[in-house]
């Protein structure tokens, strides 16, 4: 989001420079309001509740401060403590003028210098910037999306940047999972609700009588604005129900035994022994089979009917109801949903079936359900990313037409990157990540000699991917008893990316330090990982990127053969298309980590002999693709090593920017040329046309 803004703010600035030389434009020409907005954990400026890293208890500690019954607590106890800068934005935020670019850091500024709250402050300027900036999720998750960006106009531009993954995203976003100690946390949660239920009919009887009136009238009547709503439901807008909460679950007690039952079920079913595999109806029938149920329309309330009791409890600290929203989380889709989902049970760990590990999952199939309603409400939708290849994949997954469809070359006037099959060690033994042969020791010290070879001619920074964290400590062990480690070190330093992200960070840190000082370094990291999709390996940091075998997924999971299934099913993707464009699509985003300016260059080594397969490589993006020379697509490792030798020198050699004039940069009386020719081209179709006619 940063890079975003950044660009945004040269774009601005050039607007304003341009028209400032027309005399009769206004003073204030060119002026936009750009706004970033992200979590409460990146924005929140309260010196308390800044200190913690949970999201959730950040969210929690940020609406024990703000919500209104803590509000109107302070009327009569002045011992309550408010955010200072939540206060100031709602008294005087509503008659602020603001124009600007604002990223992160300058909305938190902006916040400390006027006071504001500069989470609230940027939901409030969505509705009136020109240019908003945030995750995915904020549009796609119905339970933010709800919240924040359901105010947008119709007429805005959507635009989905770097969205090759944004089909698993769309599947994340309704997909749920449970395990036996969020189940069990769901039981201490209602045991704490019914304490508090029964101690406010004690005490404000007529608080609980007004939320079953506001019930019989409608779920929707009941929610409160502003900070109250944590999270919107978690349905799509289309199929949220606009009727009253039926009446078994609009008294509170009601509601918290139907929680009872519903909770002594998912423990059942979480003790459950054998893998299963079911679709949303027959997982309905058999609650309604083991509970008594009569029906199941209750279920389809129970998140927001949670959320609405919590509110008239008014609860604190609600993450520590977590495990009870989402559990209603999953009643609630599993209930809505009939189609694109399917009920998994696993008892046991994914990798290790002697480990238990019994979870029960609501997995969302057809990525296209989450992007329907952005389809549907907005016309002009954009999805761009440097390696959505193959194009016509996404249409089918996310069931559109699209009205562009257009693939991109990199204008260049030096081939800056070199791309290359490494399909051999210097052996000749074919090398490969496959799980049949990975454990071979010839294909294992093939990879680590590459590396090391690689280390001697590269200068400064080095990146190599692995398939998994698994595969990486493997590789690193084995390579560590060959003596491998130590000849890498006497060339350059090795940092590795580990699950934790303050360790990588870290690590990501003292790499950039090694190369700054001359020292050089190895970067090793997991494709699919934090570094993978988020990190730019620029200049000196990234001459050299290697992709050690195909990131192919677990083929083993049963999510993903459930995915694989409904793809094979629904939309005529074959299993192998799949799981090879999936594998090069996350191939491309790691290689192209070291690309990220005209002026950047480096090499990029595809070290597996299944690359040089037509359909690995045709699903390649074409800006990699044009440089790919037809004898770089077999090479061993010592030929590989000898064109990264000779690339490397003549990149080395100083270049004029003059020559980009023209190529990569353009001048006015270029884009007057090339509109010129535009219409030119454009006059010669209609004056065809009409001669066919």
């Amino acid at each position: 989001m940063d890079k975003a803004v950044e660009e945004l703010k040269r774009v601005v600035a050039y607007r304003i420079e341009e028209l400032a030389k027309d005399a009769a434009a206004p003073q204030d020409a060119g002026q936009l309001l750009g706004v970033c907005l992200s979590a409460r954990r990146n924005m929140c400026i309260h010196p308390t509740v800044m200190r913690f890293d949970n999201a959730n208890k950040v969210d929690a500690m940020c609406r024990n401060l703000t919500a209104s019954f803590v509000r109107e607590e302070k009327a009569s106890n002045p011992s309550v403590e408010l955010c200072s800068f939540y206060e100031n934005y709602q008294n005087n935020m509503s008659d602020a003028r603001i124009t600007g670019i604002f990223g992160l850091d300058e909305m938190k500024k902006l916040g400390q210098d006027r006071g504001w709250c500069p989470y609230f402050a940027a939901r409030h300027l969505i509705n009136l910037a020109n240019v908003v900036v945030f995750n995915y999720q904020y549009m796609l998750d119905p339970k933010i999306s709800g919240l924040v960006s359901s105010q947008i106009e119709a007429e805005s531009i959507v635009v989905f940047d770097e969205a090759h993954n944004i089909d698993n995203i769309c599947i994340e976003a309704l997909s749920v999972r449970l395990d036996r100690r969020t189940v069990q946390a769901c039981s201490r949660n209602v045991k704490r609700l019914q304490t508090e239920v029964k101690e406010m009919a004690e005490h404000n009887a007529e608080r609980l009588q007004a939320e079953y009136d506001s019930l019989v009238a409608g779920l929707g009547h009941a929610q409160d604005p502003g900070s109250d709503v944590v999270s919107a439901v978690p349905v799509l807008e289309g199929d949220i129900l606009r009727e009253a909460v039926p009446g078994n679950i609009r008294r509170a007690k009601n509601f918290l035994m139907f929680l009872t039952t519903v909770i002594e079920y998912f423990k059942t079913r979480l003790d459950g022994k054998s893998d299963t595999r079911e679709k949303p109806a027959t997982f309905m029938l058999d609650l309604q089979r083991v509970t008594h149920m009569r029906e199941t329309k209750a279920l389809r309330f129970s998140y927001d009917r949670l959320n609405s009791l919590l509110r008239t409890l008014q609860i604190k600290d609600m993450d520590q109801f977590m495990p009870l929203q989402l559990l209603t989380n999953f009643a609630t889709l599993v209930s809505t949903y009939a189609d694109g989902f399917d009920v998994l049970m696993e008892p046991n760990d994914a990798r290790n079936s002697n480990i238990s590990d019994p979870r029960l999952q609501l997995c969302c199939l057809d990525a296209a359900l989450a992007m329907k309603p952005v389809f549907d409400r907005f016309s002009s939708v954009v999805i761009t990313s440097g390696t959505l290849s193959p194009l016509s994949m996404y249409p089918k997954m996310l069931n559109f037409q699209p009205a562009v469809s257009e693939t991109f070359q990199m204008s260049l006037t030096r081939n800056c990157i070199c791309p290359m099959f490494v399909t051999k060690g210097s052996d000749q033994m074919p090398i490969t990540s496959s799980s049949k042969q990975r454990e071979d020791v010839s294909i294992i010290s093939n990879y680590g000699r590459l590396v090391l070879e690689l280390t001697r001619v590269v200068p400064d920074g080095m990146v190599c991917f692995f398939t998994s964290y698994e595969y990486l400590e493997e590789m690193v062990c084995k390579w560590d008893q060959q003596g491998l480690v130590q000849e890498i070190l006497a060339n350059k330093l090795i940092f590795i990316e580990t699950k934790d992200i303050v360790e990588t960070s870290m690590a990501l840190q003292n790499f950039k330090k090694a190369c700054d000082c001359g020292r050089g370094a190895v970067f090793l990291s997991v494709a699919r990982g934090k570094v993978a999709e988020g990190v730019d390996f620029d200049r000196h940091y990234g001459r050299c990127v290697v992709m050690l075998g195909i990131p192919y997924q677990f083929t083993l999971s049963k999510v993903l053969r459930s995915r694989l299934d409904f793809l094979r099913e629904e939309h005529k993707i074959q299993e192998k298309d799949f799981l090879s464009f999936d594998a090069l699509r996350q191939a491309s985003q790691c290689v192209g980590r070291v690309i990220r300016s005209k002026t950047d260059y480096g090499l990029m080594v595809f070290a597996d002999v299944r690359y040089r397969q037509a359909d690995k490589r045709n699903k390649l993006p074409g800006w990699i693709t044009q440089f790919l020379d037809t004898e770089n697509m077999n090479m061993s490792t010592d030929r590989a090593v000898a064109v990264a030798r000779k690339f490397l020198r003549t990149m080395a050699q100083q270049h004029n920017p003059a020559e980009e004039v023209g190529v990569t940069m353009l001048t006015n009386a270029h884009i007057d040329q090339l509109q010129a020719k535009e219409k030119a081209a454009a006059a010669a179709l209609a004056s065809q046309q009409m001669t066919d006619d």
